[in-house]
């Protein structure tokens, strides 16, 4: 049963006490300012989350040593005990067993590599994908896809939802699909898909399909368990999740772990990493499940990671979707953006449930690039996703849109920053 189900209340989400709201901000760099100590509101954490303190500290901590962990004195031990905690709290993470951890230097860089694997080797006339994807799901299907001459399958958005329907992806899969790939959650309009009904029904078409997901959008904003959702390939970005750029991390089934991919000759089959490991990469993980455990003890008494970290990225899911439901509504002290006049909101649906904290509005007087512009002049930073960017252009034309605004708060903001933005943007909207 859902957490929504127990408590129908919660489908528009349940803020942080005030308290529990300082102790989150007091954790992140630059929530309130920028590195210059210059104020601002940071809604573009969709694009590069804030920072935890603990895991900029961890960083530049342990990539300060210099031993290699292929090595068996006691700080090369150290630095392997690191690697395998992270390895550990990735499965955390992912609610995954088995299998193998993959770190790269990018998630991007990742899901080319997982997509390579299964589409060399793994037998088939074609792949299916939806047009929502990020262009390293996207781009690395179409690339093998007409390398291997096997048809490429996308499904179609919903422009009502901004997700994408369970049966237009299913209905492209059949018994001869050698890979679906499919993103968690748009970047664009933070629509969730439904992925424990998409893995279901799409392995009864095709028991043994080879899936891969997504999930460098979603990871930080919801809970994700591979126990109901088994897919085979899976990966998330820790900049994107309170940590550090330069890192990739990714979880891939034994199966598809064992499939042939670069790697040097003398390592285990299901071995992934090429070349020296970087130990930061997961003592930064470390502290972003450290981070979201202690958040979860602040509502649960429990001992186990697991459900400490179940607790506190449900509580994060919850704080952000009554922050949407703010923005969108707004309160007594601020008119919410379906009621300004002179703003659009894109692909706005009812069911707050089925969305992350994303928003995509228009101005009538002015276009997306504009707009944010107007913003930074008054201290908020947003960003424009237009039809001329490699990263928007599929995306926006499957809901008809040439531009939006994206807005992406984070967990750790609190009402008065959602109404100070409002604020901002009824001036804007106004021309004030």
């Amino acid at each position: 049963m859902s957490i929504e189900q127990e408590s129908p209340k919660l489908a528009r989400g349940q803020l942080f006490s005030d308290a529990l709201m300082r102790e989150v901000k007091a954790r992140f760099l630059q929530v309130d300012h920028d590195h210059h100590g210059r104020e601002r509101l940071y809604f573009d954490n969709a694009g590069g989350s804030f920072r935890l303190k603990a895991a900029a500290e961890r960083f530049a901590q342990v990539d300060a040593i210099p031993d290699n962990t292929e090595r068996i004195h006691a700080t090369a031990v150290e630095l392997q005990d690191i690697q395998a905690k992270g390895c550990a709290d990735l499965r955390t993470i992912l609610n995954a067993q088995g299998g193998s951890v993959y770190a790269s230097f990018s998630a991007s860089g990742a899901m080319f590599d997982m997509v390579r694997a299964v589409a060399e080797n793994v037998p088939g006339t074609n792949m299916v994908t939806t047009v929502l994807e990020h262009p390293s799901a996207f781009d690395a299907m179409s690339l093998y896809a007409q390398r291997l001459g096997r048809e490429l399958r996308v499904a179609r958005s919903n422009p009502v939802t901004g997700g994408v329907d369970v049966d237009e992806i299913v209905r492209l899969v059949d018994g001869n699909t050698s890979l679906l790939n499919v993103i968690h959650a748009s970047n664009i309009s933070g629509a969730k898909l439904d992925m424990e009904a998409i893995v279901r029904r799409a392995r009864a078409i095709k028991p043994d399909l080879y899936i891969l997901v997504d999930a460098v959008q979603h990871a930080p904003h919801g809970l994700i368990d591979l126990q109901k959702t088994p897919v085979d390939g899976i990966n998330l970005a820790p900049y994107k999740f309170f940590g550090c750029r330069g890192s990739g991390l990714s979880w891939l089934s034994e199966r598809a772990s064992v499939l042939p991919h670069h790697k040097l000759a003398g390592k285990k089959p299901d071995y992934w990493d090429l070349g020296s490991a970087a130990p930061w990469q997961f003592a930064v993980l470390t502290e972003i499940v450290d981070y979201v455990c202690w958040l979860g003890g602040q509502f649960v008494d429990a001992t186990d990671r697991r459900a400490q970290f179940i607790a506190g990225i449900t509580h994060i899911e919850l704080h952000e979707r009554a922050l949407l439901a703010v923005l969108l509504d707004g309160n007594g002290n601020a008119t919410g953006m379906r009621k300004l006049e002179g703003v659009s909101v894109f692909l706005d649906h009812e069911d707050l449930t089925r969305r992350d904290l994303i928003l995509g509005i228009g101005f009538d007087r002015i276009d997306c690039t504009q707009a944010v512009v107007e913003y930074a002049k008054r201290g908020v930073t947003v960003y424009e996703r237009v039809a001329t960017s490699i990263y928007s252009k599929r995306m926006l034309e499957s809901f008809g849109l040439a531009g939006t605004v994206r807005v992406s708060p984070l967990h750790c903001h609190s009402v008065a920053d959602v109404e100070k933005f409002l604020r901002i943007t009824r001036d804007i909207a106004t021309g004030d």
